[in-house]
């Protein structure tokens, strides 16, 4: 006989799987890029793998019934394999998945001094627009051009982004600057900090906060003058720092430094962040949520169970390149699901209690959707967490009226910079 903790985790696992599913597809781990905070970079010596475009169109044409909304295509370079990525695309937009999303390294901003450039991204952008495409990224590194070359092995990359936006914009499609947080983010400013020039943690700390937060408002600065209208940022993923025997199957992370963050680092530029997003957000729609960075900055604190556990494996799903197969998330290899188009409405989700990594793509949605899961499942601790966090519920309901204000980051709307301005003067 079920006691009263099992009932009540299969409760509360249920009502989770009703609110909106996301599936990552990884389409393909062949990447032309040489980005050192990812192991699928072009100087890594592996068999690539691309999946069988009939299993990803089974796929999409199965998502529906598990409740999935959203469904990024990702690399490597999704790029590489643009006619597929297209029908891909199509696919999702037949099933009435309304959150269709993909992105790029950028290669092919390269040579914009060139003829032919515009004539080649207007035909990448006509058939984009052709498509139901709602969200298309574009990865920066850096908000100074020759590093941010640097690393991903191309040339005068913010140029041809420059000349491409309005492009992309002529044609309905406002895409969004990623930005993977790495040591390079602000040149200088980040490169050169030391734990050695400092007497203390607590110093460090400090300064280390002082310097992200000059760094994230000039890469700010940096991507408004490029004309970019949306920004997201990518937490660092490291695969040899706080994994909790994590095993992963999506490469985006790597054990370089550039990377390698620890708690005390951690806290520090979520902190830094955090600060900077207010800054910044009547300018510029930034997709970070700010009550995200408020739990994993207690979290790094060592307060346990500030933030809400991800839904990987029971709302959320990663499809991997190499294997075609299903996992919670992309770093949770041990836990298989198998391949997507054989589960059904009776599949057991993974437990409710994930904190292992700090991938954004999962655990910020996470974040957001938990009080309401809370409301429904625990509404006692809610009420706990009002009285012993009130601030996490303040950041949550000005997160989600910012959302609103931005048209919930629909990346085929230009933004409106008088519902933005209200917000500011925001820096809870």
């Amino acid at each position: 006989m079920m006691n009263f903790n099992t009932i009540h985790q299969a409760v509360r696992n249920r009502f989770v799987r009703l609110t909106p599913g996301q599936l990552v597809i990884q389409t393909t781990d062949r990447c032309n890029a040489t980005c050192p905070q990812c192991s699928m970079r072009v100087t890594r010596n592996f068999k690539r793998h691309s999946l069988d475009p009939d299993l990803v169109l089974k796929t999409i044409d199965t998502a529906p019934s598990l409740g999935i909304k959203a469904i990024s295509f990702t690399g490597g370079e999704p790029f590489l394999l643009k006619q597929h990525l297209y029908d891909y695309i199509e696919r999702a937009g037949r099933n009435r998945i309304p959150f269709i999303r993909t992105g790029t390294n950028g290669f092919f901003f390269t040579n914009s001094g060139k003829p032919g450039f515009s004539d080649r991204i207007r035909q990448i952008a006509d058939r984009l627009a052709a498509t139901p495409i709602r969200n298309f990224w574009i990865s920066i590194d850096s908000c100074d051009p020759r590093i941010h070359d640097q690393m991903r092995g191309f040339q005068n990359m913010f140029d041809g982004i420059s000349k491409a936006l309005p492009i992309f914009e002529s044609v309905g499609i406002y895409p969004s600057v990623n930005l993977g947080i790495n040591r390079n983010v602000g040149a200088a400013l980040t490169q050169e900090i030391s734990r050695d020039d400092y007497a203390n943690e607590p110093a460090y700390e400090k300064a280390l906060c002082l310097a992200y937060g000059k760094a994230f408002s000039k890469f700010y600065k940096t991507v408004i003058d490029l004309g970019f209208t949306i920004a997201n940022a990518c937490y660092p993923m490291s695969i040899d720092t706080d994994s909790c025997g994590l095993d992963p199957v999506y490469q985006a992370s790597a054990s370089d430094r550039i990377v390698r963050f620890t708690r005390t680092e951690k806290k520090a530029v979520f902190s830094a962040l955090k600060q900077t997003i207010p800054k910044f957000r009547d300018k510029i729609r930034i997709f970070s949520p700010r009550v995200a960075l408020h739990a994993l900055i207690k979290e790094y604190n060592g307060e346990s169970d500030t933030s809400y556990p991800c839904q990987g494996g029971i709302n959320y799903f990663f499809m991997d390149a190499e294997s075609g197969h299903t996992f919670p998330c992309g770093y949770r290899g041990q836990d298989d699901f198998g391949r997507f188009i054989d589960l059904d409405k009776s599949f057991q989700p993974a437990g409710y209690s994930c904190r292992r990594c700090d991938w954004e793509c999962f655990r910020d949605p996470s974040e957001l959707a938990g009080p309401v899961i809370d409301l429904v499942t625990a509404p006692h601790r809610l009420l706990k967490r009002m009285f012993s966090d009130p601030a996490h519920l303040r950041l949550w309901a000005a997160d989600l009226l910012y959302y609103r204000a931005c048209d919930y980051f629909d990346g085929r709307t230009p933004p409106d910079f008088k519902k933005l301005a209200p917000f500011k003067t925001d820096s809870l």
